[in-house]
């Protein structure tokens, strides 16, 4: 489980760093633009947060009904819990950059 779950982070973390370069998306075809826009980047980022811990709570539940292993359970909240570090992260970010352009003289 492990193992997977790290190279699933490797590959999202390379599918990000190939959006943010523009390069192109091996998924994508021959004839689109290169790379996507920051709104399409965000939101495949929540849709992997939100994923990342709704996989997190079915282990856990899994788990209680005796039906999971407790490293994979371990796992998966740890997953979780860097996820969403991860997502305050970003929004603080985001927030500075706002306040950070409303105090721009004109």
């Amino acid at each position: 489980m492990a193992v997977t779950s790290i190279s699933n982070a490797i590959a999202a973390y390379n599918a990000t760093l190939k959006a943010a370069t523009g390069d192109v998306d091996p998924q994508q075809g021959a004839g689109e633009t290169k790379g996507q826009d920051f709104a399409a980047m965000l939101r495949e980022g929540a849709k992997s947060a939100i994923d990342t811990g709704k996989k997190s709570e079915l282990l856990s539940e899994q788990a209680l009904a005796g039906k999971a292993d407790v490293r994979d359970v371990v796992a998966a909240v740890n997953n979780a819990a860097l996820t969403l570090q991860t997502v305050v992260a970003v929004r603080d970010k985001v927030i500075n950059a706002y306040n950070s352009i409303l105090q721009m003289p004109i």
